[in-house]
């Protein structure tokens, strides 16, 4: 069952070109999948397993106290992982078919106000290496609602300061050119020209944008101890996901009456159905402003 599943897991990076947190999160679920099925079930191939065992695993995963939205993912993991076996001929059936997806309840991105988004921008001391390096990753995210995946995957050669863009590789591989603003620009050039020479290591050339205390390439990991950090500092009480400046950019964009459709092309959705949950959010925020505000409200 390993050298399947390892058969897919090179599939989905060779021929689908899937990013590589996609890839360790499919490899995760499946491992659990095989390990319950070897296990608990007992079974030792892939051929033996019916819907039933796929339901039983779903509803152990729920005594578990998993979430709907867990639940969602190792079932479409499961179901790509029976159909690439299927088409490999290494099953005679898919036993994930008729396999129903939870029902997802649709909750609305946090987002920062423009007021919080200030302050996190002034938390970061720019007369310290480190400092001018943190405001500039949140300038930029900022400025461009990138993944935090795709920032810290920034080279040097990505970003185009005279021009004002960045050039960055997001969900299966795709290429996009976002615009960055002025006041981004000159703090990521201050960053290059000051900080990142300070905090290059001599030994290792790498070409990364944003480099850690070893000159290596500051890992994701990184980059959200970092955020928290600034977050706690600049006493900001909501709570931040890695997507919080991603979330408040296209909102902050909407609200002062960006296209959808520009929007969209920005944050690098594949469906503008995905980008129209900014449109709710601020909805949401205007019935707050007015029930605070009306007199009559």
């Amino acid at each position: 069952m390993q050298d399947q599943l390892q058969d897919f897991i090179h599939f989905m990076i060779v021929e689908k070109g899937l990013a590589q947190n996609t890839i360790i999160s499919y490899e995760r679920d499946l491992k659990r999948y095989i390990k319950y099925i070897q296990q608990v079930e007992q079974l030792n191939s892939l051929n033996d397993v019916s819907r039933v065992h796929i339901v039983q695993f779903l509803s152990f995963l729920k005594s578990e106290g998993k979430s709907a939205k867990t639940l969602a993912r190792h079932i479409a993991s499961i179901r790509a992982f029976h159909q690439f076996l299927l088409r490999e001929k290494a099953v005679e059936q898919d036993p994930s078919v008729h396999i129903e997806t939870p029902q997802l309840e649709r909750t609305l991105p946090k987002v920062l106000s423009f007021r919080e988004v200030e302050s996190l921008l002034e938390t970061p001391d720019p007369s310290s290496p480190f400092g001018l390096r943190d405001k500039a990753m949140i300038e930029l995210l900022y400025a461009t609602g990138i993944r935090v995946s795709e920032l810290i995957n920034l080279d040097m050669e990505n970003v185009h300061l005279t021009m004002g863009f960045v050039r960055c590789i997001g969900k299966g591989n795709k290429e996009r050119i976002i615009p960055i603003g002025k006041i981004a620009q000159d703090v990521i050039e201050k960053y290059i020209l000051e900080s990142r020479t300070k905090l290059k290591n001599s030994k290792n050339r790498t070409e990364a944008l944003f480099l850690n205390h070893h000159g290596n390439r500051l890992t994701r990991q990184g980059f959200w101890k970092i955020i928290k950090r600034l977050a706690s500092e600049a006493k900001i009480e909501k709570e931040l996901t890695p997507h919080t400046l991603r979330h408040s950019f296209a909102t902050h964009l909407l609200e002062n009456g960006a296209d959808l459709r520009a929007v969209q092309e920005m944050l690098g959705h594949a469906d503008i159905s995905t980008t129209q949950i900014y449109t709710h959010v601020t909805k949401t925020r205007l019935k707050d402003v007015y029930t605070k505000f009306h007199p009559r409200a």
